[in-house]
């Protein structure tokens, strides 16, 4: 039996991942900031299916608290599990900022900073000491580091940081033996960003026009994925950007 943390569970991606690993025999440790309700109805379904699951709060932004986060894990694995260690970390949670370059202000830059790029950085850091040597990392990029649109400079500079740190960590982590990798969604139907891709019949077209399957990826197309990744059989997969868009702008 694995234990996967997951951040950001509570809703869009990050809930789908954590049901995906649940139905794949993982049990579950997932965050949220603000949507508690929705993360523990999230815990609620994995245990209906028979898998063990808690629910964190955390605040990506803020990362003077990671240090007492990582004890409040350590003790969620005590108490609920009798380990002192999980094997997979999912660093999914983030926020998107649509603006033009020019219109982009400092505060804003900062947010997508602490919560995608030093957010992950620090957290992972503070988490390795209570990772199971020969666990497993996923982080989450997104298809806009490959490809351009207007209005996503900052968000997209952020994820290609984490491409980069997904390369560093899978080396430096090598005598642990813990394989790092990156899955980068492509546009996705759920409240990210307002629900833009979701919402917008226009937008939502424009994309599934420019994609070789011929429409706009669902939760479960990423879910799936996270947890196709931490199977064992791609045990061997380590360093590597996956990209899950269905064949975007190719």
């Amino acid at each position: 039996m694995k234990i996967a943390l997951v951040t950001g569970g509570s809703r869009g991606l990050g809930k789908s991942m954590s049901l995906h690993l649940a139905a794949k025999g993982n049990d579950v440790i997932l965050t949220y900031n603000s949507k508690q309700a929705e993360a523990e109805e999230v815990v609620a379904q994995i245990e209906k299916s028979g898998r063990k699951a808690i629910a964190l709060a955390l605040d990506l932004s803020d990362h003077k608290t990671f240090v007492v986060f990582a004890e409040k894990v350590k003790n969620a694995l005590a108490e609920k599990w009798q380990r002192s260690d999980f094997d997979y970390l999912v660093n999914n949670a983030g926020i998107g900022i649509n603006a033009p370059f020019m219109e982009t202000t400092e505060e804003q830059f900062d947010r997508l900073m602490n919560i995608h790029f030093k957010g992950t950085f620090f957290l992972t850091q503070k988490l390795l000491p209570i990772m199971k040597d020969g666990g497993r990392i996923v982080n989450i990029s997104s298809g806009l580091a490959r490809f351009s649109f207007p209005g996503y400079a900052a968000y997209a500079a952020m994820k290609g940081g984490i491409e980069v740190l997904t390369r560093y960590l899978a080396k430096e982590l090598g005598p642990r033996n813990i394989a790092v990798n990156v899955i980068a969604p492509g546009a996705i139907e759920t409240d990210f960003g307002g629900g833009m891709v979701r919402d917008n019949p226009e937008i939502n077209q424009m994309i599934a026009a420019q994609t070789a399957l011929g429409r706009v990826g669902l939760p479960d197309d990423i879910g799936g994925a996270v947890a196709a990744l931490l199977s064992e059989d791609n045990r061997w997969i380590n360093g590597q950007r996956v990209e899950v868009s269905g064949g975007i702008f190719l």
